[in-house]
Formats: structure tokens, sequence, C-alpha cells
């Protein structure tokens, strides 16, 4: 897939003013300070389009844009949230929760996890919470360049084995590096397949109409 536009559309308090659901859409979330907007910036070419910062919780709205006028990509606030007060993790909490379990066109939600780190309870839990949910997931291990790569291999493996304890299939999973833009052409390639699999059964659809 070559991404020839990318534009920032809308930011949303909630799932019920997103714009219309006419097309595909990924989210993608993680924990605070994972490397989100780096890595939306690496696989739609653009240094700017998703705004990073070395303050966790700067994500504070369902962010859309749209990419080659013919899907979303959203980007979702962190989980295990930056130093807000309870009332507004709180308030986070089912702005996320109503997106992800309410929102008609999300077709995959990518969950972003730090290679740098052994796997962390908060991950585990939010992958379970989608499990649960029955919402399709794949999983983005990012900042691999930042790490001896036998670290993260021991890492990414130990992630995926603590989930094998209860899952008998696992999700997807890449490896990446926003700086070499590694895992980009891999992760697209899952996107462009999913696309024309929402456009077919949205044609059979109205077929039937």
């Amino acid at each position: 897939m070559v991404i020839t536009s990318a534009v920032y559309v809308v930011s949303s308090p909630d799932y019920t003013k997103c714009p219309a659901p006419d097309r595909p859409e990924y989210a993608f979330i993680g924990r605070s300070n994972v490397g989100k907007s780096s890595l939306i910036n690496m696989l739609c070419g653009s240094d700017k389009l998703a705004k990073t910062s070395g303050t966790p919780g700067k994500t504070q709205l369902i962010n859309h844009f749209n990419i080659n006028d013919q899907w979303y990509i959203v980007d979702l606030p962190g989980y295990g949230f930056a130093k807000v007060s309870q009332s507004q993790r709180k308030k986070w909490e089912k702005m996320i929760e109503d997106y992800l379990r309410k929102r008609e066109n999300l077709v995959n939600v990518f969950v972003l996890i730090d290679s740098r780190h052994e796997p962390q309870k908060i991950d585990l839990e939010f992958v379970n919470k989608l499990g649960e949910w029955e919402i399709p997931f794949c999983i983005v291990f990012t900042k691999s360049d930042k790490e001896n790569q036998r670290v993260v291999a021991a890492n990414v493996r130990a992630f995926l084995d603590k989930m094998r304890v209860t899952w008998q299939f696992l999700p997807q999973s890449f490896v990446t590096s926003a700086v070499k833009k590694m895992g980009r052409d891999k992760i697209l390639k899952l996107i462009d397949e999913t696309n024309t699999e929402f456009f077919n059964e949205m044609k059979e659809n109205n077929g039937k109409k």
C-alpha cells in the first residue's frame, strides 16, 4: 500500500461525535509514552501528523486521520494514564471503552507494547479485556531500535508466552521501530487486505438491499 494523503480530521470527546462510520477504521492504543504518535507518523510517512510529546497523557480525545480518503487511523488516549485525577481517569476509561465496543466500522485495534520492557500487568489486562469484548486486535511491539535485539526478542517472547497461558490462539504481532521504519510494510499490508475485505462485504450487503 502507498499512502498518498494523510489528513487530520477531528478530535472527538465521545464515539457518537466521531465522523460517519462509512469506511474502515484502525485504532492505535497503548500505555502513555509507548511511541504511538511516532508509529502513526512513520506509517503515514509524515513527521508532523500525530503530535509527539515527551509528556505522557498528551492525547486526551479520539483523534481521526483520513488516509488516502479511504480509511481512518484513530489515535486513542493511552491507558495507565499519566498524572490525572481519578474522575478524569474514569471519564477517559469510559470514552475508550464506549468507542472500542460501539464503533461499528472499527475493524482492528493495534495495541502498542514497549519492547524494551518485560511483560507489564497493565498491558496483559488490556489485551485480555479486548478478548473479553471480542474486539479484533494485533500487537505492535515498539521502540525495538532502542534496546539490544536479544533483549527485545526475549521481551516479545515473554509477553506472548504470558498470553498463551489464557489464549488458545494468539493475535498477529509486529516488532517495529519508528526510527528505522521497521514493521511498516507488514502493518500496511495487513490494513490493505482488511480494507479489501471491508469494501467487498459492503458491496455484498448493498447488493442484498
